[in-house]
């Protein structure tokens, strides 16, 4: 079009100048009006040229910013809807839909994501994420959006038209669609989604208030064992609301020093001679008393307050146990997301320096979970904690994800066997045979084992049988304030025993 209308142009300038020598010739004008006729066609050729480049300037800038609009609006990875894009769409389906109709929101978070990542690198996990992006645009019906929110979290607003019997079998269907393997390479990738399903209606009226009560309904489904979906209940909005003051407490619990070490003790097998404690938080309450770890560890952890509470625990640890005799150890339960910490060395030493504690008097414990988060990174770590000096224990074995590679490749001291497996070994021939494997791995790899909830005499004569290294549990004692276990260390466990029993 601009070549026909720039020929068009140049046409008038030729007529123009064959029009300017047939007057010349026939009228005998002066050169002055030569001169003004000329110049009146060539400012009309350059208005002419001018509006064609604005022209060509507009539709360049509009083509610019389509592009930048559709970038704004739309995930740059998969190609799905953004945030802002899915928002608006929410805010439209919900505000403005038909009197009557149930628009939904689902909010999908997808499982066992971050172990990919890790495991196999970003470009497993980029793939991942485009792989779950095509797979839910395929799954969702017409007239559905699919968002990717960020991370490995995604959404899909669903139309009033489908029903609202229909939406429950449609999110399992996205579930067991998004479950299905991933070919990466040479290795199959399998990850899971937990979802949660806001309706439109009642207090969810806009984008808002429906991606508050999908996440909530989300973290019930994670709650109750992921790999499911729920629908949102008002009840949990009021959960959440208990779990908001749970976390202000929390904070304010850890910044006054309200969270305090109790210890239990660890005795040889045989022989039963007390070697150390471990250190069990227990969080004095105002209203509710003593709170064991069980009510508070885990919000510790997911607000990233568990570091701070960590590091004062064994602060205080240390300073306790720094006058019990010498040959006692303590132990401590590092949490996976501490392994991160690419300090955490550094600040384990520094309050050994802090406290006068000597290295070789601490055991660190690592749960198998936090095996999978960063191998590399807990590696790392572990190495410099043992060139210290500090020994290192593979808590809760048996339950978790470690393997034969992880064992020998970390290099741990010490094995302790989940109370889960030890408290019904004289019960399950199945557990008991689990128990005995157990002990003989750590045997032929050069590792001590403990036992972990020795609660009966019959449990205890069965793993000293089997040569079990250790025992932990309330037939040694509970779990003490460092009033108690100073009393422990110096009378013997018998008196403790025996007061615990009378204020039990």
């Amino acid at each position: 079009m601009m070549i026909g209308v720039c020929g068009w142009v140049v046409g008038i300038q030729l007529g123009a100048f064959r029009l300017l020598d047939e007057v010349m010739i026939d009228k005998g004008l002066s050169d002055i009006v030569m001169l003004g006729f000329f110049v009146g066609i060539a400012a009309f050729v350059a208005s002419v040229h001018k509006s064609l480049r604005l022209r060509k300037a507009i539709v360049e800038r509009d083509l610019a910013e389509a592009k930048a609009s559709s970038v704004a609006r739309h995930d740059s990875l998969t190609g799905l809807a953004n945030r802002r894009r899915f928002v608006e769409g929410v805010d439209t389906a919900f505000r403005h839909g038909p009197e009557g109709a149930t628009a939904a929101v689902l909010l999908i978070d997808l499982d066992r994501f971050k172990p990919i990542n890790d495991l196999y690198g970003h470009a497993a996990g980029n793939v991942v994420l485009c792989t779950v992006a095509e797979r839910l645009e395929q799954v969702l019906p017409p007239g559905s959006i699919a968002a990717r929110l960020g991370g490995d979290e995604f959404a899909a607003l669903l139309p009033s038209s489908i029903g609202s019997e229909a939406i429950a079998r449609l999110a399992q269907a996205v579930i067991t669609t998004l479950s299905a393997p991933i070919s990466w390479q040479s290795s199959e990738l399998k990850v899971g989604a937990t979802i949660g399903i806001a309706l439109a209606g009642g207090a969810v009226g806009d984008a808002e208030s429906a991606l508050h009560a999908a996440d909530l309904a989300m973290y019930q489904g994670k709650k109750d064992g992921r790999g499911t979906y729920r629908f949102f209940e008002s009840a949990m909005d009021e959960e959440l609301r208990a779990r908001a003051l749970l976390e202000r407490d929390l904070r304010e619990a850890i910044n006054e020093g309200r969270i305090e070490p109790f210890y239990q003790p660890v005795v040889a097998l045989p022989g039963r001679e007390l070697t150390g404690f471990e250190v069990l938080a227990r969080w004095r309450h105002p209203e509710r008393g003593v709170l064991p770890p069980s009510e508070f560890i885990s919000v510790a952890e997911e607000t990233g307050m568990i570091g701070d509470l960590c590091y004062d625990l064994l602060r205080r640890a240390c300073r306790d146990a720094a006058n019990w005799p010498s040959h006692l150890q303590l132990a401590i339960n590092i949490a996976p997301q501490q392994f991160q910490d690419r300090w955490l060395a550094e600040q384990i030493l520094a309050i050994l320096n802090e406290t006068g504690f000597p290295a070789n008097r601490l055991e660190v414990e690592i749960t198998e979970s936090a095996l999978i988060q960063d191998l590399e990174a807990t590696r790392a770590t572990l190495t410099s904690l043992q060139n210290l000096g500090v020994r290192v224990a593979l808590d809760d074995f048996g339950t978790g994800y470690s393997s034969l590679y992880h064992l020998r490749e970390l290099k741990f001291d010490k094995l302790k066997i989940d109370r889960s497996y030890v408290n019904t070994i004289t019960m399950s021939e199945e557990r008991a045979k689990l128990v005995d494997a157990i002990i003989k791995l750590g045997s032929s790899l050069g590792l001590v084992t403990t036992a972990e909830g020795i609660e009966c005499s019959g449990s205890l004569d069965w793993l000293e049988g089997q040569g079990c290294d250790f025992g932990q549990g309330y037939l040694f004692g509970k779990p003490m304030s460092k009033a108690e276990t100073d009393r422990y260390v110096e009378n013997g466990p018998a008196e403790t025993a025996a007061r615990q029993q009378i204020a039990a």
